[in-house]
């Protein structure tokens, strides 16, 4: 059996990390047609079915699941060896994508990206804001940032930020109409503003702490969003108490515009940490780029 072509299995590869020929084609550059011809020709050629299609949607089967699972590291491998070559030129090149918080993002990574992205024209930055914890390796993300604690395994990870405290907040409006809360249990009864964590399909817990004692309270209201951002403004307008970075809600605190609501229960956590797997070390991009998360 001849041996399959190495761009149709980056053809595949594609389809089936984007779960559709047609976002697959925009990436790859060809058309939804031609990707089609060259997937079919990859599965003729290997006698079994790799994808299933559907008019909504595709999916790997069993075959091609276990194809991807062991082919996919090692294209990975190569395209960041074929990367390291083109610097030899002493010129960081390619996309850097990350995978970040909004927070995080606003920040502690895109204020230090700017001069870095000034310097080297040819250095492009994707960065996504993701709740869901993804799988940097599995989601081909070149670098991820987390609080220290939530770093996955196995990853080179380097300290960019101090240690971050959570805090609960509300509104002076919010306040007047309802009695502060005196003790974790009481946060039942108040609207409270959630965050959903989109991975795990379900509402992140506030998680709370006193004299070594910790505290997960699942609370409810009429919000829920996936931006810490929007959570902050509909506290500040009075919707409810909203579970925060302090150091966001500080300026608002500071201005009257928020109070603090259960302060001696504020958790601290491991600052965010920069993380990327020990394949991508030969990347000039990523090295500049962590440089730059880590500079003061």
């Amino acid at each position: 059996m001849a041996t399959p072509d190495l761009n149709n299995l980056v053809a595949l590869l594609t389809v089936a990390r984007e779960r559709s020929f047609t976002r697959a084609a925009a990436q790859l550059g060809v058309s939804q047609s031609s990707l089609s011809r060259t997937v079919t020709a990859l599965e003729t050629k290997l006698g079994m079915l790799l994808l299933i299609r559907t008019t909504r949607s595709v999916s790997t089967t069993d075959a091609g699941q276990r194809l991807l699972d062991s082919v996919a590291p090692k294209l990975e491998e190569i395209e960041a060896e074929l990367l390291a070559v083109t610097e030899l030129r002493e010129k960081p090149v390619g996309t850097v994508r990350i995978s970040a918080t909004d927070y995080a993002a606003n920040q502690y990574i895109w204020p230090k990206l700017q001069s870095l992205l000034s310097e080297h024209e040819e250095l492009h930055i994707e960065l996504i804001n993701d709740y869901g914890l993804s799988n940097i390796v599995a989601e081909r993300f070149d670098i991820g940032v987390r609080l220290g604690d939530q770093v996955e395994k196995d990853m080179i990870a380097v300290r960019i930020a101090p240690d971050e405290t959570l805090a609960i907040v509300g509104s002076p409006a919010y306040l007047k109409k309802r009695l502060a809360p005196e003790e974790p249990g009481d946060l039942t009864a108040h609207n409270c503003i959630n965050l959903r964590l989109p991975t795990k399909d379900m509402l992140m817990p506030w998680e709370l702490q006193k004299d070594g004692q910790r505290l997960d309270v699942k609370v409810s209201g009429q919000l829920v969003f996936n931006n810490a951002y929007q959570m902050l403004d509909a506290a500040i307008k009075g919707f409810g108490l909203a579970y925060l970075p302090k150091a966001l809600a500080e300026p608002e605190v500071r201005a009257g515009r928020l109070r603090w609501v259960l302060e001696d229960w504020f958790p601290t956590f491991t600052g965010h940490h920069a993380y990327y797997a020990t394949r991508r070390q030969s990347s000039m991009a990523v090295r500049l780029v962590i440089a730059a998360l880590r500079s003061k």
